[in-house]
């Protein structure tokens, strides 16, 4: 795996455990009570992105982790994934 091959599963783990731990615990203005004139009573009450963004940093940390080993082990390669044989037979290097 190259640095950029890392950085790019980075970044998709990261996001998509963002986007799973942005709606918990989520209050909004309506849940509430106290609606700010000119926002959505769906909107958020309080701001919690910055220790959101800490936590999914961990998870991702942890995630990216357990993916990294498995495609550098050599455990799933692509060619697990050739379900129709249309990848050409691995040949032997001398």
């Amino acid at each position: 795996m190259t640095i950029t091959a890392a950085a790019v599963l980075f970044a998709v783990v990261w996001f998509m455990v963002f986007f799973i731990v942005l709606p918990l615990r989520l209050t909004t203005q309506g849940d509430a009570g106290s609606v700010v004139p000119g926002t959505p009573r769906s909107a958020p009450r309080d701001e919690m992105v910055g220790r959101k963004a800490r936590i999914t940093t961990l998870f991702a940390i942890i995630v990216w982790g357990l993916l990294a080993g498995i495609i550098t082990s050599g455990t799933i390669s692509v060619r697990d994934f050739d379900w129709m044989g249309r990848m050409p037979p691995v040949t032997a290097t001398p």
